[in-house]
């Protein structure tokens, strides 16, 4: 099923305050009937997400008038994921990027399974190539995560204005 996901509202939550720029907060998703509504909540008001949310992240509120990425074409990013999928060492990376493509609407999760090893793996389907591919959860810790960010930023995208 796809979703249309309401950008961030820049408002907590819980205390009602406007999210400055460059603010870190946390946004969640909830299945509300048959909707998903998202929550955005100010760092200092964060308690952690409900056991019931459908997924949380954790972010930075844009500037108003930052350059926005132009980001490769899918077919591109598409071929890095395939690429990294021989670089163990990358996993973390190639969850990212799944995660993004999944954002863009190139992949569609259709189920998880476990390996072998019990690691928690996506199952992506992606309409374009009529494939399905195989994602391990490689959740990286912050700091690598924005390393992460960068790499595919400057592997991704042109960087100009949007």
């Amino acid at each position: 099923m796809d979703y249309e996901i309401q950008r961030c509202t820049r408002r907590c939550a819980v205390t009602g305050r406007e999210l400055m720029a460059g603010e870190t907060f946390y946004s969640t998703l909830m299945a509300e009937g048959a909707r998903v509504t998202r929550y955005d909540y100010a760092a200092d008001a964060w308690q952690g997400p409900s056991p019931d949310a459908l997924g949380w992240w954790k972010s930075q509120v844009p500037e108003r008038h930052a350059k926005r990425l132009h980001w490769a074409p899918n077919d591109v990013m598409l071929e890095l994921l395939d690429e990294l999928e021989a670089q163990p060492e990358q996993q973390d990376m190639r969850y990212v990027l799944s995660l993004l493509l999944v954002r863009r609407r190139v992949l569609r999760l259709e189920d998880t399974e476990h390996d072998a090893l019990g690691r928690e793996v996506s199952v992506l389907y992606c309409s374009r190539r009529e494939t399905t591919c195989r994602v391990t959860t490689a959740v990286p810790d912050d700091q690598r995560t924005a390393a992460i960010q960068e790499e595919l930023a400057k592997l991704l995208s042109s960087g100009g204005a949007g």
